[in-house]
């Protein structure tokens, strides 16, 4: 199992590090003006139905399903449910692309009706997202296949397979003078993207002899148990996917820019949740699970305290650099060609916004633990919408006062909300119990956090003094100086607060 999570961390590591790169290179390219704004819309269009129907909702019901199967030792069983699912899949993503490819001018409207019909940002997104469009179909049957592997025990080739989107893209930005302009050049790495995905995981799945085949769907009792199980899942999955429909929506109507603004700065928050939070989520879960099945609630509570100390401790240097020093790291990481000081200014304001919301969207994630551990998911989906639904309310008011960085402080409100309805209810049917490590963990958080934000505050101007005027990566290099001082105070003053307190990590 050890070598599994190492397997799956490093190539998760690859993906992340590949990404940015991605982004880098993507900013630096096409800037954050019309055309970047038309590619973000093509891009988000078939990532948000993946993310629905694909990743989130198949999983928590394809995989279950087929590893009963398969442990009963229903081993035809099994692929013969594999092979249904497959083709009924295929069926339904041709369909959907067949009918979505002629109407494209209408569903861009829909998605981001602040684009003038007609315009140069709308037909530009229209055609770019009959170029990535197809993707969906290929990482939807990417997804089963991903699910079949994992269910058999073989981690790698599909946690390797999202480092492939990241290499195509860049690749093609490389060679963007080939193409009307880089945004088409983008549109076309995500498109094969997905066929070099769907290749690698058929590979895989032959070469462990898994590979479904072309079947008569039949809905017998495995296809209704997962078709039961599926709907909620929807719903559940559609829950945050609607809140970021609502961003582009809303940001569509907002000057040039905006749309481009928005996901630079969800790229950078959603590092530090990708790492330490879905880490962090993973592994409390199935911890949880087997100790209050085996009776020891107090060990499972013990667990819990250790995650979410663990998961805002690492998370907290991050929160204050994103509301201490956002212009200087959206200027190092990306203002150079096309992206400009003032498309740095307006990402960094989202980017602060953005930091309100991360210690609550990773807390979340420990929180949540407390009722999937009891196959309770019905409490943790009502939480997330009623989340959704102060966020788009919020989204609809903040939006004209504060403008993009209003649609981020929705965010940030929202997941306060989701945690403190989800840590309220615990509370209250006895379902986690904060202890004194926990508390403590916290404050010793909170000392080390406000040395960090002294370092950030006052050591940018001697950063910016030591720090020659260079010609290029001048604020790269204060970044860096500023990142190694932060986190040998942040670190060390933490470490040497939690010897203080006399913490013990296997007590609560």
């Amino acid at each position: 199992m050890i070598r599994s999570i190492l397997s799956v961390g490093g190539w998760t590591l690859i993906s992340r590090v590949t990404g940015f790169a991605r982004d880098v290179v993507m900013a630096a390219v096409m800037g954050a003006g019309p055309i970047a704004d038309a590619f973000v819309v093509a891009f988000r269009l078939p990532n948000h139905f993946r993310a629905i129907f694909g990743e989130g909702a198949f999983n928590t019901a394809f995989v279950p399903s087929y590893a009963s199967l398969s442990e009963a030792g229903a081993t035809g069983a099994a692929r013969l449910f594999s092979d249904r699912v497959f083709t009924l899949m295929l069926i339904v993503q041709l369909v959907l692309l067949n009918l979505a490819l002629p109407l494209m001018p209408y569903v861009v409207q829909a998605l981001a009706p602040g684009f003038e019909v007609g315009g140069e940002r709308f037909q530009l997104a229209v055609a770019l997202t009959r170029i990535t469009f197809p993707y969906l179909l290929f990482m939807t049957l990417v997804t089963l296949l991903s699910g079949l592997l994992n269910a058999n025990r073989r981690f790698a080739v599909a946690a390797g397979a999202p480092v492939l989107l990241n290499l195509a893209m860049l690749a093609a930005l490389g060679v963007s003078f080939l193409f009307p302009n880089a945004a088409y050049a983008a549109a076309w790495g995500v498109a094969v993207s997905g066929v070099l995905q769907f290749l690698l995981l058929w590979w895989g799945c032959r070469r462990a002899g898994v590979m479904p085949e072309l079947a008569v769907p039949r809905f017998d009792p495995a296809m209704k148990r997962f078709f039961t199980v599926l709907g909620p899942a929807v719903i559940g999955s559609a829950g945050f996917q609607i809140a970021a429909f609502a961003d582009t929506i809303i940001a569509s109507w907002l000057p040039t820019g905006a749309v481009s603004a928005l996901y630079y700065a969800d790229r950078l928050y959603q590092l530090p949740f990708g790492v330490i939070a879905i880490a962090a989520g993973t592994v409390l879960l199935p911890e949880m699970s087997r100790r209050i099945a085996a009776g020891d609630v107090a060990g499972a509570h013990t667990a819990q305290n250790r995650a979410a100390g663990f998961s805002l401790a690492l998370s907290a240097p991050f929160t204050i650099a994103f509301l201490t020093i956002p212009g200087l790291i959206m200027a190092a990481l990306f203002q150079r060609g096309e992206f400009s000081g003032e498309d740095a200014a307006r990402a960094a304001s989202v980017l602060a916004a953005y930091g309100l919301a991360l210690p609550a969207v990773v807390l979340v994630r420990s929180a949540v633990a407390s009722f999937y551990a009891r196959q309770d998911t019905k409490t943790p989906l009502w939480a997330s919408l009623t989340a959704i639904a102060v966020n788009v309310a919020l989204k609809l008011w903040l939006t004209g006062p504060y403008g993009v960085t209003g649609l981020a402080m929705a965010t940030a409100v929202s997941q306060w909300v989701n945690l403190a309805i989800l840590v309220g209810l615990a509370l209250r049917r006895g379902w986690t119990a904060p202890g004194r490590t926990l508390g403590l963990t916290i404050l010793g958080v909170v000392i080390a956090c406000v040395a960090l934000t002294g370092v950030a505050l006052f050591g940018q101007p001697v950063a910016n003094a030591l720090v020659p005027a260079l010609p290029h990566g001048r604020e790269i290099a204060v970044l860096g100086l500023l990142g190694i001082a932060g986190a040998a105070v942040y670190g060390g003053l933490l470490v040497g607060l939690l010897h203080l307190f006399g913490l013990r990590l296997r007590r609560a």
